[in-house]
């Protein structure tokens, strides 16, 4: 979604559209692994201003995604909504070398007539995933030996604790 800087004012407006999925599960694809995928547009609704040269937008993001489970690589839906804010200021060249302040890492930059807010709303998009996609707390996973899917069925698999090469000193006792 772009927006003509010189149409940001002192007076807040807002900005109700669609975040489409093609760019959104493009940004989720990681390498051959793909946790989450959205099947429908997240929802945006976007806040702007300025004040002098800086721009201030705040707003929500709301969608449903499709996770991939880690445990049971099973496909669940549920919500993303998210709260955010941002502050673009015009880029300037900066000398060499500059020290940021804790301030300074909340700001983007912009330049030009026009600002893209697509790629910050993405952004946000993504920080509101969870990081670890599991279908719920307490998934059981898959049974390493039969590979069953232990949130609905059980096995009769013995699990072996610890590390097999190490099974030897398991045995040994301590002569005292």
């Amino acid at each position: 979604m772009k927006l003509n800087v010189n149409n940001i004012d002192d007076v807040g407006k807002v900005l109700v559209y669609s975040e489409p999925t093609d760019t959104l599960n493009t940004l989720l694809v990681h390498g051959t692994v793909c946790d989450f995928e959205f099947q429908k547009p997240a929802e945006v609704r976007l806040g702007y201003h300025r004040s002098g040269q800086e721009l201030f937008f705040h707003g929500k993001v709301r969608g449903q995604a499709i996770g991939h489970c880690a445990r049971c690589l099973e496909n669940y839906t549920f919500d993303v909504a998210a709260d955010f804010s941002f502050v673009l200021v015009p880029k300037s060249p900066m000398p060499v070398e500059v020290e940021l302040n804790e301030e300074d890492l909340d700001l983007s930059f912009y330049e030009g007539e026009e600002v893209d807010v697509s790629p910050l709303v993405l952004e946000q998009i993504v920080l509101a995933l969870p990081t670890r996609p599991l279908c719920r707390d307490d998934c059981r996973g898959l049974c390493p030996q039969c590979g069953i899917n232990r949130n609905n069925e059980s096995c009769d698999c013995v699990i072996q604790q610890g590390d097999p090469r190490l099974a030897v000193l398991r045995d040994l006792k301590v002569k005292h």
